[in-house]
C-alpha cells in the first residue's frame, strides 16, 4: 500500500507553493496534502507557534490516514523535525530539505537583519519579495509561491519561535528514515554533516544547479526524491506488519 505523503511550506509562502509536487504526485494515484501553517496561506491572522505548525503537520497526517511521509522545506523542514520527534508513530519517514543550519547561527544572519529592514518599508518588503520570487525561480514556480500569498508579517513571530530551538537533539530522537536534501547553491548547507550525524537513520542528497528552492528549481527531480522515499517508507511499512504478524518461532525445549 502506498504510504501518503504530507508537504510542508517554507517561511511567509504557503501550501501553494508545493504546486508542482501536488499535481505530479496525485496524477501518479498518490495522497498528497500540503497545509498552511499558522499565520501563513488562508491561515494568515492566527498567531504563528511551533506547536501550533506542529498540530497542523499531525492534523495533515491524520487527514490521510493517520501516517505518512512528511516533507519539509525550510521552516517546514524545521517544523517537521519536530514533527516527527513529537509523533514518531505518525511518520513513516522524513523528508527534511533546504534546512540542514542550526536555526541559532542561520536566521541570525540570513533572515533577522532583513526582516528588520524589510519592516521599514512601507509594504514590509511585499513588492520586493514578489520581484525576488519571479527573477528566481523559473517556469510557474514564481506563481505557485505567490498565488498563496506572501505573509510579510510572519517572518518576526516564526525567527523568534525557532530560533533557539533544538533541532539536533529533535532530529536525534526520530528513529525513523531520513532523507535530507539540499541544493548544491544553498546557503542552509553549513551544518549538512551535522544533521546527517545527530540522524538514527538518514542519508544526504544534494540536486545539482538547485538552490534554497530546490523543490522549484528542480521540480521534476524533487518529485522523484518524494516519490522513491515514499516507496522506500512503504516497503519498510509492509516489512514491519509482517514482523509482527509472523513473530519467529520459539526454540525447542
Amino acid at each position: 500500500m502506498d504510504v501518503p505523503i504530507v508537504l510542508v511550506h517554507g517561511l511567509r509562502v504557503s501550501g501553494s507553493m508545493w504546486r508542482p509536487q501536488v499535481e505530479a504526485l496525485r496524477s501518479a494515484g498518490r495522497r498528497v496534502a500540503a497545509p498552511d501553517l499558522p499565520g501563513h496561506g488562508e491561515r494568515r491572522g492566527e498567531p504563528f507557534t511551533l506547536d501550533g505548525a506542529v498540530e497542523a503537520v499531525c492534523e495533515a497526517v491524520d487527514g490521510l490516514g493517520g501516517r505518512a511521509l512528511v516533507v519539509g522545506l525550510s521552516l517546514g523542514g524545521f517544523v517537521s523535525i519536530l514533527a516527527a520527534a513529537a509523533a514518531p508513530d505518525r511518520m513513516a519517514g522524513l523528508v527534511a530539505a533546504s534546512c540542514t543550519a542550526r536555526p541559532a547561527q542561520a536566521l541570525t544572519h540570513v533572515y533577522r537583519i532583513p526582516t528588520v529592514l524589510m519592516d521599514r518599508l512601507p509594504d514590509k518588503g511585499q513588492a520586493v519579495n514578489e520581484r525576488f520570487h519571479r527573477l528566481m525561480l523559473r517556469g510557474d514556480g514564481a506563481d505557485a509561491v505567490l498565488d498563496g500569498g506572501l505573509a510579510m508579517e510572519a517572518a518576526r513571530p516564526v525567527i523568534d519561535e525557532i530560533a533557539e530551538m533544538d533541532v539536533l537533539g529533535a532530529l536525534g530522537s526520530y528513529p525513523g528514515p531520513v532523507w535530507l536534501i539540499n541544493g548544491a547553491r544553498d546557503h542552509f548547507r553549513i551544518h549538512e554533516k551535522r544533521f546527517l550525524d545527530a540522524c538514527v537513520d538518514g542519508r544526504l542528497l544534494n540536486v545539482p544547479r538547485a538552490g534554497h528552492m530546490v523543490s522549484l528549481d528542480q521540480p521534476e527531480n524533487f518529485t522523484q526524491i518524494v516519490s522513491d522515499a515514499a516507496d522506500v517508507a512503504a516497503v519498510r511499512e509492509g516489512a514491519s506488519r509482517r514482523r509482527l504478524a509472523d513473530p519467529p518461532a520459539g526454540r525447542d525445549g
